[in-house]
């Protein structure tokens, strides 16, 4: 259900005895949901990498909030933080990388596809048992230049372009999370999947291109893109608002989706495609060795 008026993260409601995990929570949109949920009452496991940026961020939102070590980007340590975890209410795929130069993840995946999509896959499938609400995964406007390679997905055999395996990625995070809404759906469950995306928000998830791109996009940022507080709020309202349901993509309600108030936004068709979903569920489990287990609840 879209909101009727202009949804902020003032509209959380009380989030008391309610367990969140934000996955790259030490900065950008991560670190404004996390302390966002946590102003709200909640309790926030900051998943980082770096968890000397996040014990700073969890210290500033108070005793609710904790850090967990969490390198998505190797499959390891995914899987050890999924073994700490009992329960959690709602799971946010926040964290990600951009347009960064050619590099393999631990386990020889393209690093964007490998952080943002498999990792996040793996997480979700391991965590799938403990969810007690919905799962919550970042995509991009920036979806729609992506194309899933099934034949190649990590760049083993074609030329690496950082712009396009940027958008492959995000592309597979959405088809990701309509394809655990079917999923969820056929199997009886109540949990719900919801995409959510930022629009153009500014964060120090640019700049990370190490070329002159980098420039580029700090002059954009400061003269077109909102703030990080706004661009978190698709993700908050996905993550809070009981009149969530699921299957929905949330993103800005203004021009292009660049920025605005958190709204019902339409996948691209590529998005839609079931049977690619279907087989980008299947590799993604061949890859990670992960296969979920989803339950009617």
């Amino acid at each position: 259900m879209t909101p009727d008026r202009r949804w902020t993260a003032k509209d959380i409601g009380d989030l008391t005895g309610r367990k969140f995990i934000v996955t790259g929570a030490n900065s950008g949109l991560g670190e404004v949901t996390a302390r966002a949920l946590g102003a709200a009452g909640a309790d926030v496991l900051l998943a980082c990498r770096d968890t000397a940026k996040g014990d700073a961020v969890a210290r500033s939102i108070g005793l609710r909030a904790h850090v967990r070590q969490l390198d998505l980007a190797d499959l390891e340590s995914v899987r050890s933080f999924a073994s700490t975890v009992d329960s959690v209410d709602v799971l946010i795929n926040n964290a990600g990388v951009m347009a960064v130069p050619f590099r393999r993840t631990v386990d020889g995946f393209e690093m964007q596809f490998g952080t943002n999509h498999l990792g996040h896959f793996a997480l979700t499938g391991l965590l799938a048992s403990k969810i007690t609400d919905r799962v919550v995964t970042l995509s991009s406007g920036l979806h729609q230049i992506g194309r899933i390679h099934l034949d190649d997905p990590n760049y083993e055999r074609r030329p690496y372009r950082r712009w396009p395996a940027y958008g492959q990625s995000k592309l597979a995070n959405l088809m990701f999370a309509l394809e655990l809404d079917r999923r969820l759906a056929a199997a009886g469950s109540e949990l719900k999947s919801v995409a959510a995306h930022p629009g153009y928000a500014r964060t120090n998830l640019q700049g990370r291109t190490e070329s002159f791109q980098d420039t580029m996009m700090a002059i954009g940022g400061k003269v077109l893109a909102q703030s990080a507080e706004m661009g978190a709020l698709p993700e908050l309202y996905a993550a809070t608002s009981p009149d969530v349901t699921s299957g929905l993509y949330i993103g800005p309600d203004g021009r292009s989706e660049l920025s605005g108030y958190p709204t019902i936004v339409g996948p691209s068709s590529r998005a839609r495609d079931r049977a690619v979903a279907s087989a980008l569920w299947s590799k993604s489990e061949e890859l990670t060795g992960v296969r979920f287990a989803l339950a009617s609840g």
